[in-house]
């Protein structure tokens, strides 16, 4: 383009106004500058606001009307209702009690002892056998003595009397109230002159009481 230019001087001896090339070139900077503008901001607008979009679930279409059926020849066009059937009233729940469990012993069985088991024997009462009198009749009847004999007075005594496991009379002892001089002259003879045979128990000699009743009575 240079070279076209240089031959052709008419054109090239035409004064330039620079006002006018001013005024262009500021025209062409601002709609570059425009453009340029435009461009930037065209993707920041699509990033920064993105479309959203709601997905709206299609409709059921409404069920169809049933027509009704007509009724059939010699049917009534009533509906027909089944008749009430009268049911049975639950009566109350019984239930059965659960059986009583088993017991030990009746699971295992009467319980067996493996020693044998002996009842006591009861124990035989003693044979007791008590003292019989041997002295005779004659040697039984102790003094009187004299001074209640002068005076007359009798009496009557009633004696505990100790026999040993020889079966003589070892003690002389007086049941309630006597007088002194009969129980001393009682004593004297009894512990000298009477004999018994010892009182036993199970066959063995054992010593016993016993008890006499001894009366000093005068002839009349």
């Amino acid at each position: 383009m240079l070279a076209y230019a240089a031959n052709r001087p008419a054109i090239a001896a035409r004064r330039s106004a620079p006002n006018a090339m001013l005024a262009i070139i500021a025209i062409h900077v601002a709609g570059v500058a425009a453009v340029m503008s435009a461009k930037m901001d065209l993707p920041s607008r699509i990033i920064d606001n993105p479309i959203d979009v709601d997905w709206i679930e299609s409709l059921k279409p409404p069920p169809e009307p049933v027509e009704p059926t007509p009724p059939q020849q010699g049917e009534s066009s009533l509906t027909r209702t089944a008749p009430d059937v009268a049911l049975p009233s639950p009566g109350p729940i019984v239930i059965d009690p659960a059986p009583p469990l088993p017991t030990f012993d009746e699971l295992i069985g009467p319980r067996v002892d493996p020693t044998p088991r002996l009842d006591p024997q009861p124990t035989p009462a003693p044979v007791k056998v008590g003292p019989r009198l041997a002295t005779p009749a004659a040697a039984l009847r102790p003094p009187y003595p004299g001074s209640k004999l002068a005076s007359g007075e009798e009496a009557v005594l009633r004696l505990n009397l100790t026999i040993d496991q020889r079966g003589r009379v070892v003690a002389v002892e007086p049941v309630g109230p006597v007088d002194s001089v009969f129980l001393e002259a009682a004593r004297r003879h009894l512990l000298a002159h009477w004999r018994y045979k010892p009182a036993t128990e199970d066959g063995r000699a054992v010593s016993a009481s016993i008890a006499v009743t001894l009366r000093f009575q005068l002839e009349s």
